[in-house]
């Protein structure tokens, strides 16, 4: 597991804080019943090559504030978020909130918690 700065855990543990989260197995039956959502990779470019969740889009981390108005305009939409381990992606979902989507969750486990279920990435 990687070892990640004390600062930026403290800024993931207050964030999470203030949103909701899905486990990967919660995620997985949305996807199975097509229940209607926007599914998010906010990984980099080189991290989304290696596979991602089915039906997911790339909107990295570094650039969806700026670009999501224009896929989702709908505030109202469901968005799930994820990344690796699930601690940008809770970063993510608060600033999604910030910016008045209100119905906003975050893979509590990130794509590894995925994995760990045993479910297939799409190439």
């Amino acid at each position: 597991m990687k070892q990640h700065a004390k600062g930026f855990l403290t800024l993931v543990a207050e964030s999470k804080k203030r949103i909701k989260e899905i486990t990967p197995k919660a995620l997985k039956e949305k996807i199975d019943r097509h229940e209607p959502m926007h599914l998010i990779d906010v990984r980099e470019l080189n991290e989304w090559d290696t596979g991602y969740i089915p039906t997911a889009i790339h909107l990295s981390k570094g650039v969806i504030e700026r670009d999501i108005e224009k896929k989702i305009p709908d505030l109202s939409s469901q968005v799930i978020v994820y990344c690796s381990g699930g601690f940008r992606c809770a970063l993510v979902a608060e600033n999604l909130q910030k910016m008045g989507y209100s119905n906003v969750l975050s893979l509590e486990t990130g794509l590894q918690g995925w994995l760990d279920e045993g479910y297939s990435l799409q190439k």
